[in-house]
């Protein structure tokens, strides 16, 4: 796991980068959280290659426990990559919504997270 640093005035957005599956499950998500939250990070960026596919699979509820940690502990995320294979409606629906509510985000690029955390 590398973790990159991006600042923007006083805010530090940690971006996860990885060749293999960091987050299995809601709880090694969490862990992730608070190990960035304690490094004095205020949002973080993930690349979906580092999220469980089954993640995406809506049924099993990791998506939602997932996002739900990040929301409680105030820390946004942004999720990049390219979400165009997902054919179901219901995950469609789900980053749609996500995306709206921006405390979770689903973008194509780092530059589009970072973009969207600033209001540019």
């Amino acid at each position: 796991m590398e973790i990159l640093t991006h600042a923007v005035n006083d805010t530090r957005i940690a971006e996860i980068t990885s060749g293999s599956i960091l987050i299995h499950s809601p709880e090694e998500g969490l862990d992730l959280l608070g190990n960035i939250y304690y490094q004095g990070f205020d949002k973080m960026i993930i690349h979906e290659r580092c999220i469980t596919p089954d993640f995406f699979d809506l049924k099993n509820g990791i998506a939602g426990e997932l996002l739900q940690k990040f929301s409680n502990y105030r820390m946004p995320l942004a999720i990049v990559g390219d979400f165009s294979r997902h054919v179901s409606n219901s995950i469609k629906d789900f980053i749609r919504e996500s995306n709206q509510r921006k405390q979770v985000i689903f973008v194509e690029s780092v530059e589009d997270a970072i973009r969207i955390f600033f209001g540019k």
